[in-house]
């Protein structure tokens, strides 16, 4: 496999600090530690398993173009993922995705980043990496991937005329796993593959580029769909090192959103693609298991060893902010939650890079992360331990006096942050009163400087007093 063309250019000489402030202000772009990836002791196969691992002729990648600059080099790839459906059934059955890979000089040689993006069909390759994927190279010294058109979109499913994307597109496939009980039709299927099959490329192509760069392990991330796909791209390929899945806060998805609709009395219109296709109500049935089963990350839970950065969104339009409750708890080894402060589902105006970007440095470079314990007694007084002394402890509580409902768009910026003590046991102590009318919402946030070119911020659950479900009943 050869490149077309080769270009020699330069990217200015700009200090890390200024590459970092010229990042977009948004995340949704999401042996070290020693990190042990999902293990590979006998256990139950699922169709996901099977999928993902069939080989598949349509597989290839073509190296499109090799910009050298003085920091590094950048390579920009069109992978061929797969063939998902056949012709008559998709209107795009094989999948293509740009995918460019930044490698600075000096890289760590074991261990890249796959940041899995968005795009649509049709769209010209890039003619070089995007600034948050250089910004994440050159802050920590390491290989980062951005893999695009994560799943092929627009799509039609089924001979139906539509061209749907993102969760229209995702409904469309739950629909024709319940008509036909074939669950290679489930869309999050060919979209953890297309992970995993740039895993592959980026390892041959660097073989061929870089040999001396023999990557072995990734942290993998990405955002809202993304995200989803980085939890079933761990819980199957042993390459996977550390996971940040970014604002996908609906783990056992059945209970996450069986408290949506006691919360709301209905369902956030972000979710208006799954309402459309009969499919909302799902969520209240037994009927959904037979999706969930297959593709819910919960379901894969056990196989979560690995280090874990959950980044969600407080004011997120899809998802409780106390969504994690329902999954937390329950997963196997490290992990740290990062709820962000008034943000929505697309994380814009955030600090949320902030933390992905001292995450991966840790993972890449060896560094061992603090975290934080909690424990909330029968009154409502929440101890949190940090196992590192904090640059700062910050609590965060915004009020609804009409609803349980705290997304973005509802309370605007309405968290506020009140610092708290750290006493001499690394401790700090706070009471989590309901307010006069309505609800609240309340969690801590611990910062700490570990290294990296950004702090390191992680919190607690987000808790909501009174802890009542104003539509319980409906």
């Amino acid at each position: 496999m050869t490149y077309t063309t080769l270009r020699t250019a330069r990217w200015a000489a700009a200090s890390l600090a200024a590459a970092l402030s010229a990042l977009p202000p948004q995340a949704a772009w999401a042996e070290p530690a020693m990190t042990t990836a999902a293990p590979t002791t006998a256990r139950q196969t699922t169709a996901l398993d099977r999928y993902v691992e069939l080989p598949d002729p349509e597989y290839g990648w073509r190296l499109v173009e090799r910009n050298e600059h003085a920091a590094g080099v950048e390579l920009i790839a069109e992978l061929t993922s797969q063939a998902w459906r056949s012709p008559d059934e998709v209107s795009q059955s094989v999948w293509k995705h740009a995918m460019t890979i930044v490698i600075p000089r000096g890289a760590d040689p074991k261990t890249a980043m796959l940041f899995i993006s968005g795009g649509r069909n049709g769209g010209e390759l890039p003619d070089g990496a995007s600034g948050h994927t250089r910004t994440v190279a050159l802050a920590t010294g390491s290989i980062v991937v951005e893999l695009g058109m994560v799943p092929n979109q627009p799509l039609e499913i089924g001979g139906d005329g539509v061209p749907r994307t993102e969760d229209g597109l995702l409904a469309r496939s739950w629909n024709k796993y319940l008509e036909t009980k074939d669950p290679t039709w489930i869309a999050q299927l060919p979209m953890a593959k297309s992970a995993v099959r740039a895993m592959d490329a980026v390892q041959e192509i660097l073989q061929q580029e870089a040999p001396e760069l023999p990557v072995e392990r990734f942290v993998v991330a990405g955002a809202s769909k993304r995200g989803w796909t980085t939890w079933l791209t761990a819980a199957v390929d042993p390459r996977v090192a550390a996971i940040a899945p970014i604002v996908i806060d609906v783990l056992n998805v059945d209970e996450s959103m069986r408290r949506h609709h006691a919360a709301y009395g209905g369902w956030s219109p972000a979710l208006r693609d799954y309402e459309e296709q009969g499919l909302a109500g799902l969520f209240l049935e037994d009927r959904g298991r037979e999706i969930l089963s297959l593709v819910d990350p919960y379901e894969y839970r056990d196989r979560f060893t690995m280090p874990k950065c959950v980044i969600n969104a407080t004011g997120d339009e899809f998802f409780l902010p106390d969504s994690s409750e329902f999954y937390f708890d329950d997963l196997p080894g490290e992990k740290h939650l990062c709820y962000v402060p008034n943000a929505g589902h697309s994380l814009k105006g955030s600090n949320a890079l902030d933390t992905l970007v001292a995450f991966h440095h840790s993972v890449v470079h060896g560094v061992e992360r603090p975290s934080i314990d909690w424990r909330r007694d029968a009154d409502g007084q929440v101890c949190v331990s940090c196992s590192a002394e904090p640059k700062r402890l910050t609590l965060f509580q915004a009020e609804n006096p009409d609803a349980r409902d705290f997304r973005k768009p509802v309370i605007c910026d309405a968290y506020q942050p009140q610092p708290l003590e750290v006493d001499d046991n690394r401790q700090a102590f706070v009471e989590l009163d309901a307010p006069g009318k309505g609800w609240r919402a309340s969690f801590v946030q611990a910062e700490f400087d570990i290294g990296a070119p950004t702090p390191l911020r992680v919190t607690t659950p987000v808790w909501v007093t009174p802890d009542t479900l104003p539509h319980a009943e409906e």
